[in-house]
């Protein structure tokens, strides 16, 4: 039994397993995705960057253009609407050490729409194929597409859109299977994908609503896609590209993680955090980290009541290490 696509080819990387961490802002900063490579992912791809260069300079811009000791293939997402603009972010960001290009096409943020990036590009196909080509030609790395199934339900056009991508040179696209309206609302459109995966010889990833291994090997079946893109399910739950690879692999599940594993994964990923940030930030964004690592647990609001009081690293660290504890002895928690 076995249901693992193959490696994927991107240039001269192999995505070996093709199961990719999603860019999400605010998210996929450099210890999470780290953390999710070790964990069993074949790609994790940056938050998203914008091809704004007035915006390059920023604290927040330039922490996620460190890639200092990140495994490679390094993958950044940029965002924009002028072709020229997001050629010279690629340029600038392979400059930086990204090894991988990824064109948000796929964000359905009002801030990102309202300017006319993200899955507001899929409205202008000439747009798209300028875009495309621009960033192709820009640089002498892979160049990968994320977007959505179409602008609205009545404009489903993202089979017209990967036959642009693959034209114009992109390596591999991800698709979500939802509409820019639909926004993160109903069931991901997976016979979608699988029509945008007939249509085109490029690999395509599917994504959207993939949280367990039996849906993974559900989504590769009724897409046949060449891997899976995930993002909100691996938020608090990194382990679970292991738990897929491993499914797909052999059609067994591997044991949940006990109590103690993740105490040890978090306390190792709050490691990070402090000394990528520094002690002060790293607290304020470890919080909401803790708080997805809990919420499938009965416990989570005492534990977000006890972690939330943390003001320093010593302090989160500990507090969250007694936490984990007492759940693996099977004590009350302490609120």
């Amino acid at each position: 039994m076995h249901w693992l696509p193959a490696p994927l080819a991107l240039g001269p990387h192999r995505v070996d397993p093709p199961l990719v961490l999603a860019p999400m802002a605010g998210v996929t900063d450099k210890p999470f995705r780290l953390l999710c490579k070790r964990l069993g992912a074949g790609l994790a791809v940056s938050e998203m960057t914008s091809a704004d260069p007035r915006l390059w300079r920023t604290r927040k811009s330039l922490q996620r253009m460190d890639h200092a000791g990140e495994p490679a293939p390094v993958s950044v997402q940029i965002a924009g609407y002028d072709p020229a603009m997001l050629a010279e972010a690629a340029r600038y960001n392979v400059e930086h050490g990204a090894q991988v290009i990824d064109i948000n096409m796929g964000c359905p943020a009002k801030k990102v729409c309202n300017v006319y990036a993200g899955s507001a590009l899929l409205q202008d196909e000439a747009l798209v194929a300028r875009i495309c080509t621009a960033v192709v030609r820009a640089v002498d790395v892979p160049v990968t597409l994320k977007i959505r199934t179409g602008w609205d339900r009545d404009n489903r056009n993202g089979v017209d859109i990967a036959r642009i991508a693959e034209d114009t040179g992109i390596a591999a696209l991800a698709v979500h299977g939802r509409t820019r309206a639909d926004l993160y609302q109903g069931e991901a459109e997976y016979d979608t994908i699988a029509a945008i995966k007939r249509a085109v010889r490029i690999p395509v990833l599917a994504n959207g609503d993939i949280d367990s291994p039996p849906k993974a090997r559900q989504v590769l079946a009724q897409t046949g896609c060449d891997g899976l893109l995930i993002g909100r399910a691996a938020q608090g739950r990194p382990w679970i590209f292991r738990e897929i690879a491993h499914y797909l692999a052999t059609g067994e599940r591997l044991p949940a993680p006990s109590p103690g594993d993740v105490r040890d994964l978090l306390l190792g990923h709050l490691d990070a955090l402090h000394a990528f940030y520094g002690e002060a930030l790293g607290v304020r964004i470890a919080r909401k980290h803790l708080g997805w690592y809990a919420r499938d647990r009965a416990e989570n609001a005492a534990f977000r009541a006890v972690v939330n009081r943390a003001e320093t690293a010593a302090e989160q660290c500990r507090l969250t290490r007694e936490y984990f504890d007492r759940l693996a002895e099977a004590l009350p928690v302490a609120a």
